[in-house]
């Protein structure tokens, strides 16, 4: 563990992707459990964001996540207007063998440990069902089920969010705020996907969807089969015609390797972290792909989990998420003028507001 941890505090206190507050490496052998909380701000409140659940290739890249994906919640969090800094939660191991009751409780009983400054949540890997028991050792748990005060799916809200998005790009792009006769393709139709691929139907959109778990795929085209299956993203970012792009899975689908063969002309979509590296935003302005900043379309989850604690109302949720077309296209507005990329005229505006925070 000597290289993960020199690893862990050189990033923490040398790299630009440190400046976290806090982070803590958690273990309770009686479960199997190993987890690292890591918090990056507070400084415009509790620590918010998810617990992801997923078999790492090594402890070094479980830091490396938590420490990424917990910086994108300050940022997130700051342009969703909430009262919430940035937090995250990864616990190490396959959810699908060892994920138990006494993990899961072990787990509440680290974040109650905190005191109030993390505020957990679903993420890959966890389930409402999940925050149902943690939030038995631990109060600052959201994203619970009805039956247990809580709000329930989050992954309805994120869906309606990204769709605003897309359609704020629409209106960039093409002068009218609609998908209608556009040619999206959705990679990832899980928990979030699915619901997308809903609005865009019903938008008027024309529909191609990818999903390496073939029943993920099944469950859309059985209920739209005018729905088109691509074999694998290669394929799906390939497609001719393409308009839209919606990277809906796991982090990184920007790169080096994918970008260049990009036919859309815009990438909207709800996966975390999709800029494999600073400098892809930079090749996506070059090709004059227009990028939606993942962490400003997919908020509406964490908006409806922060709602949650002060007694969830879903009209309320919904009508924040809708104002993220506004946000959408407050930044676009920005780049133009900054003469920046989308993704760094937002993180100016998170910035922004975490500074005001810090100087009150």
């Amino acid at each position: 563990m000597t290289d993960v941890t020199n690893g862990v505090l050189h990033t923490l206190f040398h790299s630009d992707q440190g400046g976290h507050e806090q982070v803590v490496i958690c273990q309770d052998r009686a479960s199997g459990l190993k987890a690292v909380i890591a918090l990056h701000s507070t400084a415009l409140g509790p620590a918010l964001g998810g617990t992801r659940f997923y078999p790492y290739a090594s402890e070094a890249d479980a830091v490396a996540d938590a420490l990424n994906l917990s910086r994108g919640m300050s940022y997130k969090n700051a342009l969703a207007g909430l009262d919430h800094g940035g937090g995250k939660a990864v616990i190490i191991g396959d959810p699908e063998r060892i994920k138990s009751e006494e993990l899961l409780l072990a787990y509440g009983r680290f974040v109650a440990s905190l005191g109030g400054r993390y505020v957990t949540a679903c993420d890959v890997g966890t389930y409402v069902a999940d925050m149902d028991v943690v939030a038995r050792e631990c109060r600052w748990t959201t994203g619970r089920s009805p039956e247990n005060g809580g709000a329930g799916d989050s992954s309805v809200l994120t869906a309606f969010g990204v769709f605003q998005g897309m359609r704020a790009s629409a209106q960039h792009l093409w002068g009218d705020p609609t998908l209608r006769g556009r040619k999206v393709g959705v990679a990832g139709v899980g928990k979030v996907g699915r619901h997308l691929v809903e609005h865009l139907l019903s938008d008027g959109a024309e529909v191609v969807i990818t999903d390496v778990r073939a029943e993920s795929l099944r469950a859309i085209t059985d209920l739209h089969p005018e729905v088109t299956v691509a074999a694998d993203t290669d394929a799906l970012i390939r497609t001719e015609g393409l308009d839209v792009y919606a990277p809906c899975a796991l982090g990184g689908a920007l790169n080096d390797d994918s970008v260049p063969l990009l036919t859309a002309k815009v990438v909207c979509g709800a996966a975390n972290n999709q800029l494999a590296h600073p400098g892809v935003e930079k090749d996506l302005a070059d090709r004059s792909v227009l990028y939606a900043p993942d962490y400003v379309v997919n908020a509406g989850g964490v908006i409806q989990v922060a709602d949650e604690l002060h007694g969830f109302d879903f009209e309320r949720c919904k009508a924040k998420a809708t104002k993220i077309f506004d946000t959408t296209l407050e930044i676009f507005a920005r780049a133009k003028a900054d003469g920046i990329p989308p993704a760094a005229a937002a993180d100016r505006l998170a910035e922004q507001r975490m500074a005001e925070a810090h100087s009150r």
